[in-house]
């Protein structure tokens, strides 16, 4: 882990290395400031450490959440724009090669915009099992778990909003990134020692 943390610093990211969700959930609020503006990533990872509901019950930040249930596709569009030029982007992500590559795809492309460019820092919630050997490796997880169920959770969140689920291969993977570094620690990524997420 510390020659991947080393790596990881190489890249321009700010790694952290923990063992538990609880430690991961009590370093992220550390990054999260009274005033700010905060943009979401759809993120399983960052709902099970108990991030995501933190950012939604504080009121003293402007969070852009396009998951609030009942507003329309319209203002969803709306908030996923705003949240790519905020304070801070919160995510997960696809895979992280040992090398240092962040491994993504998106349906709509909010959160690989913020990963390249937009927000000016982005807190990434990594479990130990997005952690892979090369960027092949990266897509073949990307596309063989991540997206398949990716698929699921996002119909059934389409369904409990009360609309059409409408999610599948053609359309929640067709943007994709890779990340090989960024400028100093301007992405944050939190390792956690357990599974998170897909």
């Amino acid at each position: 882990m510390n020659e991947l943390l080393e790596t990881l610093k190489n890249c321009g990211y700010d790694p952290h290395f923990v063992k538990t969700k609880e430690e991961a959930f009590k370093l992220s609020k550390t990054y999260i400031k009274s005033g700010m503006s905060i943009g979401l990533g759809g993120s399983t990872s960052v709902s099970e450490v108990g991030l995501l509901d933190y950012v939604v019950n504080k009121d003293d930040i402007t969070l852009y959440n396009q998951y609030e249930k009942g507003i329309s596709m319209e203002e969803n569009t709306s908030r996923r724009r705003k949240g790519i030029l905020t304070d801070l982007f919160i995510c997960g992500t696809n895979a992280l090669t040992r090398d240092g590559k962040l491994v993504n795809a998106d349906g709509s492309g909010n959160r690989v915009a913020a990963l390249i460019f937009g927000p000016k820092k982005v807190l990434v919630i990594v479990g130990k099992n997005k952690i892979v050997e090369n960027v092949e490796d990266g897509f073949k997880r990307l596309m063989e778990v991540a997206a398949v169920k990716n698929i699921d959770r996002m119909n059934n969140k389409s369904i409990e909003m009360g609309k059409e689920p409408r999610h599948n291969l053609d359309n929640i993977a067709n943007k994709f990134t890779y990340i090989k570094a960024d400028e100093k620690n301007r992405i944050v990524l939190i390792l956690v020692d357990e599974d998170l997420g897909y």
